[in-house]
């Protein structure tokens, strides 16, 4: 049976960013918790049409463990610079759920990963970028685009004596502007696009550094919605501190 393919899907999505994305990031007291990165890219399903799907595209529900697919590739990857080695070593805790139903037009891609420690939490931006690469179709071809281009930022976590931060930084900002460039062709549907941050706490939110984020009803859930274009200009306006209650 045919389905949507994935890794061209992933290429579309990295290069053009056509599509609403949710952060979401689930805190046990110990520190320990998940974090998953959501693509909602019914709007590009429905702009590619049949470029993305097979004329015997049915609806869809399932994961994609990369553990398994870096052992599959093992000798391949083997032979490539070591840089490269390790940035797609990178992606072993992920997993990425594809949901789509052709029908309805709808398709939901989730990276997401469990961790013992926030610490262990690399940008998981850059990480869904990377898993082009990793396309488990047979003859799936290289994805275009290199990595580098837009692994121009880091977003760090910490989280320890009931407070929590989130912080972006810009590495390099000759990427950052190439990647910026790249998208001025799409700005106009990017428009409509969102960037949400929704992080459930253990324990009830005492204050929060963003003076336009909403809490849920228990006062353990924050949520910051932004324009994606405006998060890809600066990172930095889903920066936040937050203090929990005791």
């Amino acid at each position: 049976m045919k389905s949507i393919r994935y890794g061209a899907l992933l290429a579309l999505l990295a290069v053009a960013g056509a599509c609403n994305l949710t952060e979401e990031i689930y805190l046990e007291p110990d520190g320990s918790g998940s974090i998953a990165l959501s693509f909602d890219g019914s709007g590009m399903l429905e702009m590619a049409g049949e470029e993305l799907l097979d004329s015997t595209s049915v609806a869809m529900d399932s994961v994609v463990y990369f553990s398994e697919i870096l052992e599959e590739k093992k000798d391949s990857i083997a032979t490539l610079p070591l840089a490269e080695q390790e940035r797609l070593k990178s992606l072993e805790p992920y997993r990425l759920r594809m949901q789509s139903n052709p029908a309805a037009g709808e398709m939901l891609f989730t990276l997401e990963r469990d961790f013992a420690s926030l610490a262990e939490v690399e940008e998981s931006f850059n990480a869904f970028q990377r898993a082009g690469s990793l396309d488990p179709e047979p003859n799936a071809g290289a994805m275009p685009g290199t990595p580098e281009i837009y692994e121009s930022t880091r977003v760090s976590y910490r989280f320890g004596d009931r407070v929590f931060s989130r912080r972006s930084e810009i590495t390099d900002s000759v990427l950052h502007r190439q990647r910026l460039d790249s998208l001025e062709g799409t700005a106009m549907f990017l428009s409509g696009s969102t960037y949400t941050l929704k992080i459930h706490f253990p324990s009830r939110i005492r204050s929060a550094s963003s003076e336009t984020a909403t809490l849920s009803m228990d006062g353990k859930t924050l949520i910051q919605e932004v324009e994606f274009m405006e998060y890809l200009r600066d990172p930095g306006v889903l920066d936040i501190r937050v203090e929990l209650e005791e």
